[in-house]
């Protein structure tokens, strides 16, 4: 399985790929054209999601252990008023939290029915995932796509089948493996039964396999690219049932367009959904 980065070169990817998403943005003329995966969203909304996304994750890791996410975070006048300054200070506010806490530090997190622990470690997981496909996103827009970095990519990949599969119930279909296979070497498999998802070890026989550049798993899972993207081996049905499943069910063909407003609405278990960010 992929290697997870360790906690402080996390730390350092979060602020890596913020400053990729804002790099991005900031050699756009314009701040209002439309994020493609995003279709409800500028590249202005994009920056004031990411920032509020990761002051969210900052009052969660330094609240501790809680059953509750924390409350909205209050106005503060003390924050930048330009756009790019304000999402570079939410950037360093959630990992001085993360490196403060440590990596081993409870804290609440949606993902409590996976086998994800719900700690700041895996809280900077995610966030490096967060940024990196928002940053995508901002590229996207501007048409200067670029490959997620493969240390990110597969271990995105990994980190996506945790907490998304971890979460999401039965198959309610006849059971099924999906093989994931990226072109670096690794390798999942996921068994789809009515019991869940679980990874397999391995090389078990599958009922469809998804080949690729890590990079092209990843945003074809979180829905930026078409599954057409691979080369996909086996019955693509059960392709198309996995895509219409629990897991990709706010998700269009290609999987963002409603999944900026699907990672919202996880987030939104626990009571808190801002409204979607308008210029």
């Amino acid at each position: 399985m992929p290697w997870t980065p360790a906690f402080e070169d996390l730390l350092a990817l979060v602020e890596d790929r913020s400053a990729a998403l804002l790099d991005c943005v900031a050699r756009s003329p314009d701040l209002d054209i439309r994020v493609p995966s995003c279709p409800d969203w500028s590249l202005r909304d994009l920056v004031e999601h990411l920032t509020e996304v990761q002051r969210f994750w900052a009052a969660a890791v330094v609240a501790g252990p809680s059953e509750k996410p924390p409350a909205p975070a209050p106005l503060d006048d003390t924050l930048p008023t330009d756009l790019l300054e304000r999402s570079v200070a939410a950037t360093r506010e959630l990992v001085a939290a993360l490196r403060a806490a440590g990596p081993g530090t409870g804290c609440w997190a949606w993902w409590g029915g996976s086998d994800v622990p719900m700690t700041s470690g895996a809280v900077a997981r995610h966030q490096v995932q967060e940024a990196a496909v928002h940053a995508f996103d901002a590229q996207l827009a501007t048409g200067t796509p670029q490959p997620v970095p493969g240390v990110v990519a597969l271990d995105g990949i990994a980190e996506f089948i945790g907490i998304s599969h971890g979460t999401v119930g039965p198959w309610p279909h006849e059971p099924a493996r999906i093989g994931l296979h990226a072109a670096e070497g690794e390798s999942w498999v996921l068994d789809l039964t009515a019991s869940g998802s679980r990874v397999l070890d391995g090389r078990p026989e599958t009922t469809t396999g998804l080949h690729g550049p890590a990079s092209d798993l990843l945003l074809t899972l979180h829905g930026r690219l078409s599954a057409d993207s691979l080369r996909i081996q086996g019955d693509r049905a059960v392709l198309e049932n996995f895509r219409a499943g629990p897991t990709w069910a706010d998700l269009p063909p290609v999987r963002d367009g409603a999944s900026c407003r699907s990672r919202r609405s996880k987030e939104a278990r626990g009571g808190r959904l801002p409204p979607p960010p308008r210029a």
